[in-house]
């Protein structure tokens, strides 16, 4: 029997037969050399109460063992029935309560991470759907147009029709890949962004550009005041993909002839780009919603776009230690502030 395989019992037994042992040859060797019986009474009183302390001791240790084990099963049985109103150990400096306290710290980590797996999962699911939501729409449309060609003699003229409607199907789908590809990349981390100390003026400029085709289209004013010496800490590419969201969303929104003010300012903290329409503006109960994935008011479900653009600008603003604020009326247009933080 090895000391690993001994039980509690078996190593107490062993221990008091050891010491019984000991004392019984340590009182003969002292007769031996003393032949004093005076002496080797009073040395086996005080062996006696050697070996009652040492009893006492092992039998307080034994229930102290008894006991952890006891707590500690029950506290193991708690965990795995997934109780989470675990019992509260009282604080002692001891060996048991640290490792009882490590116990629960453990679980409790445990069961966050369950939470967090949870909502991912719940996430993904909503995002499947948001997806399939978002799919179903155009490709029933181009399974419409192929089968209206397929079975159907239609005029020349009304087939180049039909085909346009396809393209400007197939442009959203590929819109709607790329969008989610980018916010994909952006949330999984496959893409980290890279601050550096630079002009905003050449970011500003650059999401401009996406946009003047659809401004002179709809004879929106574009307006801008920013300063080509103001600098700040960003990735230039995608802040500059959050910049051309906000005023894509402007240019989608603000009725022909309207105007679009774009302006940058230093503050103690922060650089603040402003971009503010003309356009129908937000209800101020739905302000809270708008940087949701996919979501869309009911008024302009049928304009063009897919809900996403907004969502993926405040993505990458927070991911830089920024933040987005709207301000808006029905009627009196909306206001974007970018706040980065010049450090």
């Amino acid at each position: 029997m090895t000391v690993q395989k001994a039980s509690i019992n078996q190593i107490c037994a062993v221990a008091g037969a050891v010491l019984l042992l000991l004392s019984a040859a340590f009182l003969a060797l002292l007769y031996r050399l003393t032949e004093n019986m005076a002496a080797i009474w009073c040395t086996l009183v005080f062996l006696l109460l050697v070996l009652l302390c040492a009893a006492f001791l092992i039998a307080a240790l034994r229930g102290k063992l008894t006991g952890f084990a006891g707590g500690l099963c029950g506290l193991l049985d708690e965990m795995a029935a997934g109780n989470m109103e675990l019992p509260e150990l009282e604080a002692e400096e001891s060996l048991f309560y640290k490792i009882n306290h490590r116990l629960v710290r453990l679980y409790e980590m445990m069961g966050e991470n369950r939470r967090s797996i949870a909502r991912e999962r719940a996430e993904l699911q909503e995002l499947i759907s948001d997806i399939a939501h978002q799919v179903k729409t155009p490709i029933s449309n181009l399974k419409m147009v192929n089968a209206t060609l397929l079975e159907e003699s239609v005029p020349e003229e009304k087939r180049r029709e039909f085909l346009q409607a396809a393209g400007g199907q197939l442009d959203k789908l590929d819109f709607l890949m790329q969008a989610m590809i980018k916010t994909s990349r952006l949330e999984t981390g496959v893409i980290s962004l890279e601050k550096k100390q630079q002009p905003i003026y050449d970011t500003l400029a650059e999401a401009l550009g996406g946009i003047l085709l659809g401004a002179e289209k709809k004879q929106i004013e574009v307006r801008v005041d920013c300063g080509e010496e103001l600098s700040v800490s960003h990735d230039r590419k995608w802040t500059g993909e959050a910049l051309f969201n906000l005023l894509d969303n402007a240019i989608k929104y603000t009725p022909a002839g309207g105007r679009i003010n774009v302006s940058a300012e230093n503050r103690e903290m922060y650089l603040k780009i402003d971009i503010a329409d003309t356009g129908m503006g937000i209800a101020e109960q739905n302000q809270g919603a708008i940087f949701k994935r996919f979501y869309r008011e009911e008024r302009v479900r049928d304009a063009e776009g897919i809900g996403i653009g907004l969502y993926l600008a405040r993505e990458i603003i927070t991911m830089q230690g920024g933040y987005i604020l709207v301000s808006s009326s029905p009627g009196q247009g909306s206001t974007f502030s970018v706040f980065l933080p010049r450090r």
